[in-house]
């Protein structure tokens, strides 16, 4: 729930549209309960692409995520049919102005499990769920402010997609993205931006 409201306020979110979502999550919105739902499908060239939703309605929740894939050539799976490439961790993400041995000890000494640096220079600390809090207490007792975090769903390989399906695939998220019951949309796939198109 902090996770929520953090990453609300860092939005520039009002507090009146955040209280109405916290409200809203736990039912207590007009009478109406509001569940939470995953939908599992395919994008295009094989892409996984898995959608976390919260709804007061299935069947309309699902019609939507069923139209945004197969408008631009995804379709809808099964539960089950794409989860398996992904990993469900906390996720933690700083910039390269920060001491890569000093993320590393705060890190590993509040039982997080890897710490990986891009060729860019972002350091990438992963750690199972539960340790969440910890691990992110531990960052700001440090001093230690990163400029992403959450509890998400990894993708463990990525399908790169250029040109047209690039395209096609984009399309496919942005749409999602913009359903008014879809809170998070993870995908396997990547974006090759060297290519032109």
């Amino acid at each position: 729930m902090r996770l929520a409201w953090d990453k609300a306020t860092a939005a520039n979110m009002p507090k009146d549209n955040i209280q109405r979502a916290i409200t809203r999550g736990a039912g207590g919105a007009d009478g109406e309960n509001y569940e939470s739902i995953r939908y599992e499908g395919y994008g295009i060239s094989g892409a996984a692409v898995i959608v976390d939703c919260m709804t007061d309605n299935r069947t309309r929740t699902v019609s939507d995520v069923r139209h945004a894939l197969t408008k631009h050539g995804g379709n809808l799976g099964q539960d089950g049919s794409v989860a398996f490439m992904f990993k469900h961790c906390g996720q933690f993400i700083f910039s390269p102005d920060y001491s890569e041995d000093q993320i590393i000890e705060v890190a590993l000494e509040a039982g997080a499990e890897d710490v990986v640096t891009d060729e860019e220079g972002l350091i990438e600390v992963l750690c199972e769920p539960p340790l969440f809090s910890d691990v992110r207490a531990a960052f700001e007792k440090a001093g230690l402010k990163p400029e992403m975090e959450g509890v998400i769903m990894k993708p463990l390989n990525e399908t790169e997609l250029t040109g047209e399906d690039a395209k096609k695939m984009q399309k496919i998220l942005d749409q999602l993205e913009s359903l008014d019951d879809v809170q998070e949309v993870y995908t396997t796939a990547v974006f090759n931006e060297t290519e032109e198109g």
